[in-house]
């Protein structure tokens, strides 16, 4: 027996407020099966009269204390608290094999009620809390505010994670007090909060049926027995066990009372993702060529939440300083790039905050198809490192490395050997990977070659990037974010560096809109030869404009220079763009337009980007 269900205003109003509308829906049976009719009118009673109540208390849930509710099927009312007579059920069956039935929900809200006053009281002493204890910005609720039920529960949440981010995790809400005054159209509410004892951290366990070593899991928690209670380091535990691959979820749980010791001990319970994953990618851009990906990684080789990725690219890198390729018939053999990485990791080496990194790679590249292009290399890297985990979003790392390969350009041909040491440092607060809203990005390395380890030319090399995020409004819809890189190698001259040692800025992850590694000074012909310091930074405003679209207005600008440091002899280059953004669950789909604003001859008027993350 379908039926057609409308919301109508009574007595005066015709119509109701649409959030109003949208409450009752979410509350009303009716409403939310209305594509799934009844077998008979009897069953459509039902089902109306079991609306009656929930939608009463949506009315008063909104601030509508003296609101009226009233449903009629086939004209006929059914009535909060009486029994339906027979006719109305009788009146519904007329309508069968004919049309839908008509059902009505008659609304009279009546006046908004507000709120007299709050009180908010110790449950233990009944007296209020100081200034000092909680503070009035916690509590969001003023008097003249309207008394809707959703604000007064969101008041209650907003109070224990007060207390419980002052170290009281079994706060609760002991008693909810509310007094309606009719006549006035007001209410009052007394809220009693129970805070607890105050306890620090206890234990910490690692149950569950993950196949991950716990060892390796714990080492992954910076909480420690005697720790102040605070459940953003809960918060920061569970985000900290996330960045292992093998992991897919993990629930902190937290008693309900204190262990013997008054403290309160934590338990972590892991789920594990598929040990293998396979992937595959292609990119095109007119700007920093074609490019195909596949990899395979084993997420868990020997029960330790192991890494062992393989990774091959091939692509096609653009030719510096002139087109890319017009067609086909351009191609060449020295044109096709590839590169093949493999990457172990071994977490939490024997239960410590200690990581081993193994990383290897070969790789034949070439940014440059004539004389006018940038280099050409062949290249072999391995590397071996531990990374010591400080915090969760503080780390530093040392290790050796080792490079054999040759690059050419038209400074000449460097055939080298590269043997050195690494020092790094990685600080990361933020809150989001692709979509930060808050806190610091910083990343530093310094490398030494020196000549008394085999290397054929000594030289020290230094990178170091900080980005900043910074967001104006309570829910994130405007952000700024900012970004500055900074590099340098020293200890030869510039003609003795290999290529791939030297600075180039341009491309998507630069200085949008300038061709890929098309910026650095040049040679005595015009081409691109690389620099021995660089300079880059990036400013964005990301705006949301609804909760799934949003814009952002950029400013790039960016260098290589000569000398060791930035000297600033070559111009800097500059660039400014409009960004549009659709947010997903995983992350935005980026796409970005840039336009270089002093450009030189043979660059593009403007380049487009697309991607999932933002910029940086």
């Amino acid at each position: 027996m379908p039926y057609l269900i409308e919301f109508q205003g009574g007595e005066s109003s015709k119509s109701i407020d649409k959030e109003l509308k949208e409450a009752l829906e979410q509350a009303s049976t009716l409403y939310k099966t209305r594509q799934d009719p009844p077998p008979d009118g009897e069953t459509l009673v039902r089902r109306a009269e079991g609306d009656l109540a929930p939608m009463l208390d949506a009315l008063w849930g909104a601030g509508y204390y003296d609101a009226t509710l009233r449903i009629e099927i086939a004209g006929q009312p059914l009535a909060l608290g009486r029994t339906t007579p027979p006719n109305v059920a009788r009146g519904a069956e007329s309508f069968r094999a004919r049309e839908a039935v008509p059902v009505k929900i008659v609304v009279t809200p009546g006046p908004l009620f507000h709120l007299r006053n709050i009180a908010i009281v110790d449950a233990r002493t009944r007296s209020p809390f100081t200034p000092e204890q909680l503070p009035p910005k916690v509590v969001k609720l003023r008097p003249g505010d309207p008394a809707r039920a959703a604000d007064i529960r969101a008041t209650q949440a907003a109070l224990i994670d007060h207390f419980r981010s002052l170290s009281y995790p079994l706060a609760k809400v002991a008693n909810v007090r509310p007094t309606v005054f009719h006549r006035e159209d007001v209410m009052g509410v007394a809220i009693a909060i129970d805070t607890g004892p105050r306890a620090p951290f206890g234990p910490v366990t690692v149950s569950g049926k993950s196949n991950v070593d716990p060892k390796v899991v714990r080492s992954m928690i910076y909480i420690e027995p005697g720790d102040p209670y605070s459940p953003a380091a809960v918060a920061a535990s569970r985000k900290s066990v996330l960045k292992l691959p093998a992991i897919s979820s993990v629930r902190m749980r937290e008693p309900d009372h204190l262990d013997a010791n008054r403290q309160l001990p934590i338990d972590a319970e892991g789920t594990d993702r598929k040990p293998h994953v396979v992937g595959l990618s292609a990119r095109y851009s007119t700007l920093d060529g074609p490019a195909l990906r596949a990899y395979w990684q084993h997420r868990n080789l020997f029960g330790g939440a192991e890494s062992l990725r393989l990774e091959g690219d091939l692509f096609v890198p653009p030719r510096t300083n002139t087109r890319a390729l017009d067609n086909l018939k351009d191609f060449e053999l020295a044109d096709l790039g590839g590169r093949f990485k493999a990457s172990f990791v071994k977490p939490g080496l024997y239960g410590t905050r200690n990581d081993l990194l193994l990383d290897g790679m070969v790789e034949r590249d070439n940014t440059g198809g004539d004389v006018f292009g940038g280099y050409s290399s062949k290249r072999a890297t391995a590397s071996a490192a531990i990374r010591h985990r400080f915090t969760d979003t503080f780390s530093t790392q040392f290790g050796v490395t080792a490079e054999r390969g040759t690059t050419s350009d038209s400074l000449g041909t460097v055939d080298y050997s590269l043997f050195g040491l690494q020092a790094a440092v990685t600080y990361d607060s933020t809150d989001r990977l692709l979509d930060p809203t808050k806190g610091i990005r910083a990343t530093g390395t310094v490398t030494a070659y020196p000549e008394f380890l085999g290397s054929s030319v000594g030289i020290v090399e230094s990178r170091a990037q900080a980005s900043t995020y910074y967001a104006i409004d309570d829910e994130a819809r405007y952000v700024l974010a900012g970004r500055l890189g900074l590099g340098s190698v020293s200890g030869a001259s510039l003609g003795d560096i290999p290529s791939t040692h030297r600075f180039y800025a341009g491309g998507g992850g630069s200085v949008r809109g300038y061709r890929f590694r098309s910026l650095s000074p040049l040679g005595p012909t015009g081409e691109v030869i690389g620099g021995r310091s660089l300079v880059e930074a990036s400013l964005e405003a990301r705006i949301k404009i609804t909760d799934t679209i949003g814009l952002v207005p950029f400013f790039d600008a960016g260098g290589a220079f000569e000398p060791a440091y930035p000297d600033f002899s070559q111009p800097l280059r500059y660039s400014a763009g409009l960004g549009f953004r659709y947010y997903t669950a995983v992350g935005p789909i980026r796409v970005d337009v840039a336009l270089p604003l002093n450009r030189r001859e043979g660059d593009n008027r403007w380049a487009l980007y697309v991607g999932i993350g933002q910029a940086f």
